[in-house]
């Protein structure tokens, strides 16, 4: 059932929230970069050689113009000058080619070391999220994580890539370019380092702001993402309630808080270059009139005499000064940007995974000559659990079915209790009904059984096993559960339906599709079992789709079932087409069955009225009929269920 139309998620637009610790994130950041360690070396070399080579190229200048232009001025060249032309042309040539050379290496390198990173992360990421408890997801929107797969996995990309080299050639181009320029005039240097400091000044102020938006736009990102996802999944609702002019006023009110921390960010971002290139401009033009002044002024061959060349030489250091410093503040915006999405990754991660203290597992089992029940490698249908003692003993308990509630309260958010004081039983082989209204409990009873939530008080027990000493994946293996709201993966229906056990025989997987009565409308598909099903099975229609989930069930075979509204989206027709297989794959199984429906539930052996979280009514069909109370004014239509 799509979600209905709410308000769009507030985030952090109006209010902008600082990441808790950026240091942690950078060096867990690093982490994952050290995994590449010799490529990340290569890639330093690389671009410490390319800035190199075009600082140490700059200073040819100084001896191309006094050695080889001063001398031939009003002379003309001579031969004894074009052999040392030659030959400095011929050193440029080399180090330029090096240079690009190393600038094509340490790129190629680079985008490997950021996609090879990723690809941990993701998976890192994916992994956890899959060891999450059901609760996590209940409370956070689906298309807000997505972002952090997409939208923060990409800035986290183009970071990787691009930001960390550009700033690691910025820095060395920096250090290079300031070491050159003491070399050629101490003097002008103190001039263009004392403009720096106020250029220092500008960037530090620009740059918070920025960084401050940028994070803010990734957090909005998340938000824009989630109402989508929402709205396109609820979209036939919003059109039977005519409300596309809300979602379009909605979505434009979040749409344009991305708007605004995007504009902000970028625009301090941007106006970092025209601010520095202006700052660059005047300390040249500044830089020329000095340098022209000591080279008039001051005797050549004194401490701060100057040459033609060195001034020549300088001036172009000055304006490669500047512009890495630029690249370094933008990098920097990049950066922040990148561990913004980095720190929203690491915090699902960091999301304590679904704990799991249970010991007591599911294993292969037969029984002895004695009649004692042992473990064994090989299948022989029969199972037991493996039950495990403080003093070094084991147990084995056949696997039965045998689920019990006793005085069980539970609430989902630790103030609103659901269930209150809830006691049954459902033997082997027992069918066992819900029913009551929306709210009542009824699926809150069949989440505690596979234990998607802990009970807060009271304890239920699978075979006399308390559940919470059972591993969840064992509980969970011996029972299936088929939803109303049904799911289907991108594939075939054969790999739908061996997904409730992936080893399945052809002759296992027909046997279910016919047990669940849908054998007869796969074999009609144009590829019968081999029909690709794709949009969580968008050309099938809804009730094919539950027929292919209780398919799903019976392969399972499992001893314990759980029907939530299984049947709600198949017709009545249909449902008495399934109702012979629906009976045979109950047949000998514990099944909990929560049902509208009532006429789906009148053969159970006990039907449980809930109300509020606590069982007013318990019998059998005939019993509670007698009693004539909520189950009698329900089932004759004096009461309907909400």
């Amino acid at each position: 059932m799509a979600k209905k139309a709410k308000k769009p998620p507030q985030g952090d637009g109006n209010k902008f929230q600082k990441p808790r610790n950026t240091k942690a994130t950078f060096s867990r950041l690093l982490g994952y970069l050290g995994r590449s360690k010799f490529l990340l070396l290569l890639v330093f070399v690389f671009v410490a050689f390319s800035a190199l080579a075009g600082i140490i190229g700059t200073s040819f200048i100084k001896k191309i113009t006094d050695e080889i232009l001063m001398p031939v001025i009003g002379q003309g060249i001579t031969s004894e000058l074009l052999a040392p032309l030659v030959k400095i042309l011929i050193s440029l040539a080399v180090i330029y080619v090096l240079g690009a050379i190393s600038s094509y290496a340490y790129s190629r390198i680079m985008l490997q070391v950021a996609q090879r990173t990723l690809n941990i992360i993701r998976k890192d990421l994916f992994d956890h999220m899959m060891d999450l408890p059901i609760r996590f997801f209940d409370a956070h929107n689906h298309g807000e994580l997505m972002s952090r797969y997409t939208n923060d996995a990409d800035v986290l990309r183009e970071c990787i890539s691009q930001s960390i080299v550009q700033l690691v050639s910025s820095v060395v181009t920096v250090i290079g370019t300031l070491a050159m320029m003491i070399y050629f005039s101490p003097v002008l240097t103190l001039f263009v380092i004392a403009v720096l400091f106020l250029a220092f000044f500008i960037i530090k102020a620009l740059g918070k702001q920025s960084a401050k938006y940028f994070r803010m736009q990734q957090q909005c990102v998340g938000d824009v993402n989630g109402y989508i996802e929402e709205y396109i999944e609820g979209l036939k609702v919003v059109k039977v309630f005519c409300h596309e002019d809300n979602a379009k006023k909605d979505f434009a009110v979040i749409n344009g808080r991305l708007r605004h921390a995007a504009t902000n960010a970028n625009t301090y971002a941007s106006i970092l270059m025209p601010i520095m290139g202006n700052i660059s401009y005047i300390s040249y033009a500044a830089v020329a009139t000095l340098g022209s002044l000591i080279i008039m002024t001051v005797p050549q061959g004194s401490f701060f005499s100057l040459t033609v060349g060195a001034l020549f030489t300088f001036l172009i250091y000055t304006k490669q000064f500047f512009q890495p410093i630029t690249q370094i503040s933008q990098q920097f915006n990049n950066i922040i940007a990148a561990l913004a999405g980095a720190e929203r990754i690491f915090e699902v991660i960091d999301t304590p995974a679904e704990e799991d203290d249970g010991y007591v597992t599911l294993v292969n089992a037969r029984k002895n000559a004695k009649g004692e029940i042992e473990e064994c490698s090989e299948r022989t249908g029969m199972w037991a659990w493996k039950h495990p003692h403080g003093d070094g003993t084991l147990t084995y308990t056949e696997w039965k079915g045998d689920v019990r509630f006793h005085d069980v309260t539970f609430s989902y958010d630790g103030k609103k209790t659901v269930l209150k004081n809830v006691s049954l039983y459902a033997r082997p082989g027992e069918k066992i009904a819900f029913v009551g209204s929306t709210g009542a409990g009824k699926t809150t009873i069949t989440n505690l059984i596979n234990r998607f939530y802990d009970v807060d008080e009271g304890k239920i027990t699978y075979d006399g096993i308390n559940v919470k000493k059972i591993k969840k994946d064992a509980l969970r293996r011996s029972m299936a559960m088929v939803l109303q709201d049904t799911h289907l993966f991108t594939g075939t229906v054969r790999d739908n339906i061996a997904y409730g056990k992936l080893d399945a025989t052809d002759e296992e997987i027909l046997a279910a599709a016919k047990l669940a009565n849908a054998d007869s409308f796969i074999t009609r598909l144009p590829e019968g079992y081999n029909t690709m099903i794709t949009g969580d099975g968008a050309n099938l229609s809804q009730g094919q789709r539950q027929l292919l989930a209780i398919a799903r069930a019976a392969v399972a075979d499992p001893p314990v079932l759980i029907l939530d509204e299984a049947t709600s989206s198949i017709d009545t027709r249909t449902e008495r087409l399934i109702e012979k297989g629906m009976d045979k794959l109950m047949e000998g199984r514990t099944v909990f069955v929560i049902a509208h429906r009532l006429s789906t539930v009148r053969n159970s052996n006990a039907i449980m009225v809930l109300e509020n979280g606590e069982i007013i009514e318990r019998g059998d069909h005939d019993d509670l009929i007698a009693q004539k109370g909520k189950y009698y004014q329900l089932y004759t239509g004096q009461f309907e269920l909400d």
